[in-house]
């Protein structure tokens, strides 16, 4: 599998929609700098791919969707991710709705192709609130697929158990929605091996969000002698590790040099030795750890 992937590669959701093998993280970046003098780089040819993955928290959705028309990229051509919920909507039911109204208007891309809970903070009933609500915007039109952000197991246990329960309420399978996609902190030290079997057995896709430590990590000695060997840098040898691990990695940058790196990831390929020796069993988040939340918080 490995040696076939590309840049336009994808893998097929649960709600049979595609994604993006490789997305850009926009949290903390704005999209001007995509729209001076770069506008092929929403373009699924181009070094960046096209899958964007923003959220109502990073107060940047509108200028991240602008870059698609600015591009002239076709609205199918780019898969666009938001989440839910942001510090003054609290987690429910209404506010989720709320927000995927508010997503719609500030990107004005006619849909949604990905809305995520963005965390597990908020309770059970909110939580299911939360979800009933984004079944609705699929069912609506609004919202294509959909999925939860830094649930840990136990969530995501809950989750399932709510959806059978709306699928027993609301007339079968189906119809309390459909779990497509999963995104957390995975690196080669904090990999999360509870949570990404309990995705594959259900054929959920694991997103990575730091997938390079946010820089932290170069100069391990491993890493460095890979990308030594490979002749690449140490940031390509860890996105490819996410890769041939399966995972969907989401690289944020604001440097057209480092986003212009992505497309130097397919003209190689680790062993499976080397991507099995990278992996740790440490557990070193370098951003928050919402999955170690109980169930009541």
């Amino acid at each position: 599998m490995a040696s076939q992937l590309s840049l336009s590669s994808t893998i097929k959701l649960n709600s049979g929609h595609e994604l993006p093998r490789l997305g850009f993280g926009a949290q903390g970046a704005m999209y001007g700098c995509l729209q001076r003098g770069r506008e092929d780089r929403l373009s699924p040819q181009s070094d960046m791919g096209s899958q964007i993955d923003s959220a109502s928290a990073y107060r940047n959705q509108g200028p991240s969707a602008a870059a698609v028309p600015a591009s002239g990229t076709p609205r199918s051509e780019v898969f666009f991710t938001t989440k839910v919920p942001v510090r003054e909507y609290p987690l429910g039911y209404e506010n989720t709705l709320k927000l995927v109204d508010i997503a719609l208007e500030e990107t004005k891309l006619g849909y949604l192709d990905l809305v995520l809970i963005h965390s597990p903070y908020g309770g059970a009933e909110n939580r299911k609130g939360a979800w009933r609500a984004l079944v609705e915007s699929v069912e609506a039109g609004k919202v294509r697929s959909i999925g939860v952000s830094n649930y840990g197991v136990h969530h995501l246990d809950e989750l399932e158990q709510y959806i059978a329960q709306l699928e027993a309420e609301r007339g079968g399978k189906g119809k309390g929605g459909i779990i497509s996609v999963g995104q957390w902190e995975i690196h080669p030290w904090l990999t999360r091996p509870d949570i990404v079997q309990w995705c594959r057995a259900r054929g959920i896709a694991v997103e990575a969000y730091c997938p390079i430590v946010r820089g932290e990590r170069f100069g391990e000695p491993k890493v460095k002698a890979l990308a030594d060997k490979y002749g690449k840098t140490e940031a390509q040898v860890l996105l490819r590790w996410s890769l041939q691990r399966g995972l969907v990695p989401l690289v944020k940058s604001v440097t057209p040099s480092r986003i212009a790196e992505n497309a130097g990831l397919y003209d190689f390929e680790l062993t499976e030795a080397e991507v099995e020796d990278i992996a740790t069993t440490d557990y070193s988040p370098c951003a928050w750890d919402p999955t170690v939340e109980p169930l009541e918080m």
